[in-house]
């Protein structure tokens, strides 16, 4: 990625305002972005509040002409929100490349819904707060190889990215790392109630099983050795480590956790289809929030 982000983009617009938005855009600015190119239209006041003192950005109440100059159109709205804020903004972006982060609502939908067929998906994760994040990207045939290489640009201040091929693959990308942190989060839990019933007070086990996960998983993205190698290399037979393991093949966690990761990939496919079917009339629904 190049050292800023003067790219082709006059303005960068941001459809909600939330966690996401504000990481990306924290994201850009770090990387050179002048704050007045990047707008942002986000209904919640508390929101545009946040985004104003953290990034000094030109923040809307609703969808209006300042969106007209953006070359490149951000969706970050939850996704059962994204039809309802396409059909309030899309006769200020139909000119725009539109990357979306919401969900589960596949690109034929996005296409249909802000007039346009240049659109790109993202699926980041949570780490992209910080600026570790691991998105998945998937682009339709009408975006050019200099449209790929802007939204890398954009996405890359939020961490790794991974082009897919195929737009399904974006359902097991959703299983894998997008939904992935919270598996993370899961074992830490389970890590640090053990250590504290095994006598260590809970803030010493939580920085002990925090510490191991992130060192951990930092040597296996240094390393050229796979994952199954790695954890040899620490399970002597007879040891403590092949106590563990071995209960744990015993209770086949590797099936469970292996069959959980397909029913979020499941649900993600169902998910597609519920939000590419929704109804036309959204005006129960509350204001967009992402």
């Amino acid at each position: 990625m190049a050292a800023s982000t003067e790219s082709s983009f006059d303005t960068i617009a941001f459809i909600g305002g939330g966690n996401m938005a504000s990481a990306i855009i924290g994201g850009l600015i770090r990387q050179g972005m002048p704050a007045a190119r990047i707008a942002v239209a986000e209904p919640w006041d508390e929101a545009r509040a946040a985004l104003l003192q953290a990034h000094g950005i030109t923040a809307l109440a609703e969808p209006g002409a300042a969106l007209e100059r953006a070359r490149l159109v951000v969706w970050a709205v939850k996704p059962q929100m994204l039809r309802q804020a396409a059909a309030a903004a899309g006769s200020f972006t139909r000119h725009a490349m539109h990357l979306s982060v919401a969900a589960g609502v596949r690109s034929d939908s996005i296409a249909e819904w802000v007039g346009s067929q240049r659109v790109v998906r993202a699926m980041p994760n949570t780490p992209a707060l910080i600026g570790r994040g691991m998105t998945a990207l998937f682009a339709r045939a009408a975006i050019t190889a200099a449209e790929r290489a802007d939204v890398e640009q954009v996405i890359a201040t939020t961490g790794e990215y991974l082009w897919m091929d195929d737009e399904a693959q974006l359902d097991a990308a959703t299983a894998l790392s997008g939904s992935g942190p919270a598996y993370v989060y899961f074992f830490l839990q389970a890590m640090t109630q053990a250590g504290s019933d095994m006598g260590l007070t809970r803030d010493q086990a939580h920085q002990l099983a925090v510490a191991t996960f992130a060192g951990a998983a930092e040597l296996a993205h240094r390393s050229a050795e796979p994952p199954e190698l790695l954890r040899r290399r620490v399970t002597s037979k007879g040891g403590t480590t092949h106590a563990a393991i071995t209960s744990m093949q015993h209770s086949r966690i590797d099936w469970h956790f292996m069959r959980a990761l397909h029913a979020a990939r499941d649900r993600a496919r169902a998910l597609g289809d519920e939000f590419g079917n929704a109804p036309s009339g959204l005006a129960e629904l509350p204001a967009a929030r992402s």
